[in-house]
């Protein structure tokens, strides 16, 4: 990567419209999607939170920055729980854990979905624009293909037959205690599990546009709808792969210059536009929360 930024052609240019981006419109515009971003969350983790208690928006909105500052040291993020049941009544705490869980399923729900409709889309029907999927052997592609359609199927099962799950773990008996934890997922009913789902979906739409935004203010001169597509694989292929938070950025950088490459020459301006979805959906909120997490830890000391 760096030799394929060294190498190329029109490298000052690209760098000198990077460093005036900040003076285009679009990318305010991108940086104030973070709030709405986190907004959703907040607002899919008060209803997640319903059967134990309520807790209002402002509240939820610092539980789910203070979740984000801990998932930079995890694992694909799986460790938000360990900031958002800060601001949970410390009886349910051990239950909030589950309820976080259902959350992050209905993402990565979400997140599958549209990958594979993506794939399928850039392998069967975009004509063309198919460039990405022709450079690949099909075995390969086939091989993505099928594990995502796969993944899709069992997540979606999973997603809405939790009590059947639940039926199955009964007759384990090293699972008999952690059972009682789960059993708050049962009163979920289909409704409520699909609108989980639907602002998952919904927020899942805001990562596209902040990204398709950036892009645009980066310089990146692809049509838009293939930028979509390619942008569900790439999110697709983020969830899959096994990354840390603070660690992450590589991974996105790689990713997204061997997704966009085939259709842009720009791969600083590709990198750049990584760099800036990491900084402010992940890192800027990360700092916010990580400052929440301080602030309740000197409360309770204090108390």
């Amino acid at each position: 990567m760096y030799y394929q930024v060294k190498n190329q052609p029109d490298l000052g240019l690209r760098w000198e419209h990077i460093k005036y981006s900040w003076q285009n419109g679009l990318f305010w515009i991108s940086l104030l999607l973070m709030l709405v971003n986190w907004g959703i969350e907040a607002w899919k983790w008060q209803i997640q939170l319903a059967p134990l208690e309520k807790i209002s928006f402002i509240k939820a909105f610092k539980s789910v920055l203070a979740g984000c500052s801990i998932t930079m040291l995890t694992p694909n993020r799986m460790g938000e729980f360990g900031g958002r049941i800060l601001y949970v009544k410390k009886e349910n705490r051990l239950r909030a854990i589950t309820l976080t869980i259902l959350g992050s399923i209905s993402q990565f729900l979400v997140t599958i979905l549209m990958g594979t409709a993506g794939l399928l889309v850039m392998k069967y029907f975009s004509g063309e624009d198919s460039e990405t999927f022709r450079l690949i052997p099909d075995f390969l592609s086939n091989t993505v293909l099928f594990t995502a359609i796969a993944l899709s199927t069992f997540t979606l099962l999973f997603y809405f037959r939790i009590g059947w799950l639940l039926h199955l773990m009964e007759r384990v008996k090293f699972l008999s205690k952690p059972l009682k934890y789960v059993r708050l997922l049962e009163q979920f009913s289909g409704k409520q599990l699909l609108r989980i789902l639907l602002l998952s979906f919904l927020r899942y739409s805001v990562f596209i546009l902040q990204y398709l935004l950036l892009l645009n203010v980066m310089g990146i001169d692809i049509n838009s709808q293939v930028s979509f597509w390619l942008l569900t694989v790439f999110y697709l292929i983020m969830a899959m792969a096994p990354t840390i938070g603070f660690a992450e950025l590589p991974v996105r950088a790689t990713a997204s210059v061997e997704l966009f490459k085939l259709f842009s020459p720009n791969i600083v301006g590709i990198q750049a536009a990584a760099l800036g979805i990491w900084l402010i959906n992940l890192v800027l909120p990360a700092i916010v929360g990580s400052v929440l997490i301080l602030g309740v830890k000197i409360t309770k000391e204090n108390e």
